[in-house]
């Protein structure tokens, strides 16, 4: 064999490994080898009645955002709002994730629901494992969804079995390597009863409504590894993709360059879409929170306003530029410069 093709070889022997090794330190072997940690399956079920239904579909449509993200959306109406078959499910290569796949949560007992046990939905749902046992990619985000009390948690899964069931076959997400590997090292069984949060005041009402429906997600800024940026919670300035163009979340802390709105302005935004004179993008899924109660938004805009202030400018109307506060390329991010 010619030198150059030894040495070539030996070179991807050694990235190989390398890449192993990463992957078993950040993992470990246990979640190579077996997968991710599961808890066995109960018989436990949900009766349907109506106050869960009534529920249900005020979380799952209002607050969670279920539907939202398992459904083909109209990007050319209002807001987005989904397709004539909700929660059928969809790829996400609109947000440039090819490989992601929102699953068919309809109860059809072929490509959705039907025949998943409700203990094997409650299991996804707050403790990321996939019907098949594979690790969920906490862009369901089941890591927030583990807060949610047992009664919604059976509330939402009333509601999901009473949708029109829909056939719609799906292919499964693929995640790219060493992505693959290291999601099986997250999801961590609940073994107790989760009781209803204590909900006594409206800043702890807002703090787990807006940490259940995932808000800071897309509005705290994440680095090139996919981790959130804790110091910049709720600041803005992450971009989303989406068929009408790219947006960046904006600035929700109670800083001069974020959030401006008294209570009233908050919920007419929330209620409308309409942010002054701007439109707000579909990709800020307000079509649905705005089916949210004025108890519930209230509640979400007093815990903003604990946050700690942070200046970031974050403007879509201008052109994306480096940021240095966030360290994402977006609308006035040269305007945070020292």
């Amino acid at each position: 064999m010619a030198l150059w093709k030894k040495l070539v070889l030996s070179l991807i022997v050694l990235v190989i490994v390398a890449v192993g090794a990463a992957v078993q330190a950040v993992v470990g072997w246990r979640a190579v080898l077996f997968g991710p940690k599961a808890r066995a399956l109960t018989e436990r079920t949900f009766e349907a009645t109506p106050e869960r239904l009534e529920r249900g579909d005020y979380l799952v449509n209002a607050v969670h955002g279920c539907v939202a993200c398992h459904s083909e959306r109209d990007w050319d109406a209002p807001g987005a709002p989904v397709k004539a078959r909700p929660g059928a499910g969809t790829d996400w290569a609109f947000h440039g994730l090819p490989w992601l796949v929102a699953s068919n949560i309809t109860p059809d007992p072929e490509t959705g629901i039907g025949n998943v046990s409700d203990d094997a939905l409650a299991r996804a749902i707050r403790e990321g494992i996939g019907f098949d046992g594979r690790a969920l990619f906490p862009i369901m985000p089941w890591p927030e969804y583990r807060r949610i009390p047992d009664e919604d948690l059976g509330a939402i899964i009333v509601y999901l079995r009473s949708l029109d069931p829909v056939r719609n076959e799906l292919p499964r997400t693929s995640l790219p390597f060493p992505l693959s590997q290291i999601m099986k090292s997250l999801p961590v069984p609940l073994d107790a009863p989760v009781p209803a949060p204590g909900l006594s005041t409206p800043v702890e009402r807002g703090e787990y409504l807006l940490r259940t429906a995932a808000c800071h997600h897309c509005h705290t800024p994440q680095d090139s590894q996919g981790r959130f940026l804790t110091p910049l919670d709720m600041a803005g300035g992450f971009v989303l993709e989406s068929p009408v163009g790219a947006a960046a979340a904006t600035n929700l802390t109670p800083h001069a360059t974020g959030l401006l709105y008294d209570e009233a302005g908050f919920l007419l935004v929330m209620r409308t879409g309409q942010a002054g004179a701007a439109e707000m993008s579909p990709v800020m899924p307000w079509a649905y929170y705005r089916s949210m109660t004025d108890e519930d938004l209230k509640a979400i805009y007093a815990y903003l306003r604990t946050l700690e202030p942070v200046k970031h400018v974050v403007n879509n109307t201008e052109p994306p530029t480096p940021c240095a506060v966030c360290g994402i390329e977006h609308g006035g991010g040269s305007r945070n410069g020292d």
